[in-house]
């Protein structure tokens, strides 16, 4: 019975090794990969605000760089912005909404300067800019290589096909059971999902769903500080378990 006993402590030292071990490597990786992508924000925003320092001529690089220098999250908030403000669903801004929406978002541009961006993106002089061209021209430019991966990311965890992520999704697809913070209960399943996609909403607007356009907002901030191809690649592939 001794022996039984000693062998069964031995057994149970053991699992409890392997398991701590697991959640050790898990919290690296989580951890590891949470100050990488601050790093690069943090690399993004001084980039922008270094350029903005040394004068920029062009107004959409401006407005680019003034979004990029808030992080990340700088696009996505203009363009939450401008939807909030976007009363008929037309998806188009006129001049007033256009000035009003720059102007309730805290960004610096002169009257001359908003005047110039609008007429540069309405081609047509239809008195009107499409919300979506328009933020086609202000997301940081991004090769078709690193934008496949982009998509193919947000469709690997779009797992209902409805073009949104929400937790309903991430469920079966995001493990949340080797989180520290859920294996400690100081975090539900739900808040470790919820968690996770705040981290591509929009800063104090999160609403649980983040869209193809939000997504793809916040890679191509990602994408602005990273130079080397190779390197984005591997991020997104190991990030995401693409193959």
């Amino acid at each position: 019975y001794v022996t039984c006993r000693i062998c069964y402590v031995s057994h149970m030292l053991r699992v409890a090794y392997v398991l701590n071990f697991t959640t050790l490597l898990y919290t690296i990786k989580f951890e590891t990969s949470m100050a990488s992508t601050e790093r690069h924000e943090r690399e993004m925003a001084q980039k922008a605000s270094r350029a903005l320092q040394q004068g920029v001529k062009d107004p959409i690089e401006m407005l680019r760089l003034q979004c990029l220098a808030r992080g990340a999250s700088g696009i996505k908030g203009l363009g939450r912005a401008f939807r909030i403000m976007d009363d008929d669903s037309n998806k188009k801004l006129d001049m007033s909404e256009f000035k009003k929406g720059i102007s309730d978002y805290g960004l610096v541009l002169e009257d001359v300067e908003i005047r110039n961006l609008f007429n540069k993106i309405d081609g047509d002089r239809s008195g009107y800019i499409d919300f979506d061209e328009f933020l086609n021209h202000l997301r940081p430019p991004m090769s078709k290589s690193r934008r496949s991966l982009v998509l193919k990311a947000f469709n690997k965890l779009d797992k209902t096909g409805d073009g949104v992520i929400t937790v309903d999704d991430l469920k079966g697809v995001y493990d949340v059971t080797k989180h520290p913070k859920f294996i400690s209960g100081e975090w539900s399943e739900k808040k470790v999902f919820e968690t996770f996609l705040a981290s591509f909403d929009t800063p104090n607007e999160a609403d649980g769903i983040v869209t193809s356009e939000e997504f793809q907002n916040y890679y191509s901030g990602v994408s602005a500080s990273i130079d080397n191809d190779a390197y984005f690649d591997l991020m997104m592939r190991t990030s995401w378990k693409l193959s």
